[in-house]
């Protein structure tokens, strides 16, 4: 719980911003932006149906509030393209961003997200001392080359690259 929290820490999510995440999970974190939000919303994808379903179930009174939108849905043109104007997206623990080069990610990303909006990829440690620096270093390359701005947080065995559109 920790991890996730530091996480949403460090998307910060503003009381009207439109957020989303990508691989929702059990939707702790979606929880935890939700009480952030005012007039804002989080739309949270998965490409789970039972990650979907828990979420839905753990988060019911912000859905019935309209701050939260909860998809079965992979993280692709077909899935999520249709949307836009996300003022930040996040993802916790999701490899999607650093093992592989993920070109279309990046493309999509650009095109969800308003000008100046950021992409937070954040994860904990893994057990091989010096492991999660080398990932941390090698996402930031990658959204570097994906034309983003880049910053790595670190705190307590937990990581997040930030890539902001430019």
């Amino acid at each position: 719980m920790e991890r996730i929290r530091w996480s949403v820490d460090q998307v910060d999510p503003g009381p009207d911003e439109r957020i989303m995440e990508i691989g929702c999970g059990g939707g702790t974190a979606a929880a935890l932006v939700c009480e952030r939000l005012v007039t804002g919303s989080l739309t949270a994808i998965d490409r789970s149906l039972t990650a979907v379903r828990r979420t839905l179930a753990r988060n019911a009174p912000f859905v019935e509030a309209g701050r939260l939108t909860v998809r079965q849905a992979p993280f692709t043109f077909d899935g999520v393209g249709e949307l836009g104007g996300f003022a930040k997206i996040f993802s916790i623990n999701v490899n999607l961003f650093w093992t592989s080069p993920a070109v279309e990610e990046m493309d999509l990303l650009r095109r969800l997200l308003v000008p100046g909006g950021t992409m937070f990829a954040c994860w904990g440690r893994g057990p091989t001392p010096g492991r999660s620096d080398e990932i941390a270093a090698r996402t930031a390359a990658r959204f570097a080359s994906g034309g983003f701005q880049t910053s790595v947080a670190s705190s307590a065995g937990l990581q997040c690259v930030r890539a902001m559109s430019v």
